[in-house]
């Protein structure tokens, strides 16, 4: 079957790269002769009928710009089965043939659900700052977040070592600690904290007490939001409940990490993920996420990209205890 118009949305939390995605999908979309539609406020859009057509132009001098045109919406109403219905009738009205998904695990499962319920051809590209998705080394924001975070930590450790302070840094990782653990390796933090292993204070503690007699004056410690022993917050107030030999303070990062000009790096990622989305609907592909694997593109079907995590890295674990 040979396609003739296929549409391009982006979804979920926004992540720099998607612009470069949206620009890759619909220029490699009309290189092969497609009309290419644009769907804003993802699947809430699509489901209020909000297309527009894509052109050369339309990406223009989007390559470098962070967040995404298209804009990205949760949507309460795709939760439903008539939402899902009245959203697969929008594309087939628009003569929608094929679908990219730009998006993290929630855009997934709703891209699974239009193929398996109206047999819309689906292909999806990891667009989340978390690079959580099973299936791919790396997804599409997540280097730049970790670049973000490393220069805030960086600005942070010259006040930490002006003033003999201890400094608890809150990054985003909700369920998944790869942002901490990149960050503290880059910072040389002398802690990371993360969702996927047990957090013991007493621990946090005695390895500040121990730095302190070796007259290491200031420590940062990088703590994951979805962190067992909760945020860099509490685990400041529990650290100093132990140790009063320190001032701590707290900085949590947010959304700054979510924002900015993506790096080199994801929008090469996002160029080639759009492109080999493209080119997987053309060869018949669907319900499937590109991801790159040892620097080549892959197909990985949703039901696997979304059920199972990536594992974070013991080895990187052990890393920043060494060099700490």
């Amino acid at each position: 079957m040979h396609m003739k118009k296929i549409a391009v949305m982006t979804s979920g939390g926004d992540a720099p790269g998607m612009n470069a995605g949206i620009r890759a999908v619909t220029r490699t979309a009309l290189s092969l002769g497609l009309e290419v539609v644009g769907i804003y406020r993802g699947y809430q859009g699509m489901i209020e009928n909000d297309f527009i057509p894509l052109s050369h132009e339309s990406v223009r001098n989007i390559i470098h710009r962070g967040g995404t045109f298209l804009k990205t919406a949760r949507s309460d109403d795709f939760r439903t089965i008539e939402g899902r219905a009245q959203a697969a009738a929008n594309l087939k009205a628009h003569g929608v043939e094929g679908l990219v998904v730009i998006g993290g695990d929630g855009s997934f499962t709703g891209a699974a659900a239009l193929h398996d319920e109206h047999g819309v051809k689906v292909v999806g590209c990891p667009g989340t700052i978390d690079n959580d998705l099973f299936g791919t080394d790396y997804t599409i924001g997540y280097d730049t977040a970790v670049n973000t975070a490393v220069h805030a930590i960086d600005q942070i450790r010259d006040t930490a070592a002006s003033h003999n302070r201890l400094f608890f840094v809150e990054v985003m990782g909700r369920d998944a600690g790869f942002i901490a653990l990149r960050t503290g390796l880059a910072s040389g933090a002398e802690a990371v904290l993360v969702p996927e292993t047990t957090t013991y204070i007493e621990d946090l503690t005695a390895k500040l007490e121990k730095n302190w007699k070796m007259k290491k004056s200031s420590a940062i410690i990088i703590v994951a939001e979805g962190d067992d022993a909760g945020g860099a917050i509490e685990i400041a107030k529990k650290v100093n409940a132990k140790f009063e030999g320190w001032e701590s303070k707290v900085t949590v990062l947010g959304h700054i990490q979510r924002g900015g000009s993506p790096t080199a790096f994801d929008r090469i990622l996002a160029s080639r993920m759009g492109h080999a989305a493209v080119l997987a609907l053309l060869a018949g592909s669907t319900d499937v996420m590109i991801g790159q694997k040892n620097g080549e593109m892959v197909e990985v079907p949703f039901k696997q990209a979304v059920k199972h995590h990536e594992t974070l890295s013991k080895h990187l674990l052990d890393l920043v205890e060494i060099l700490s």
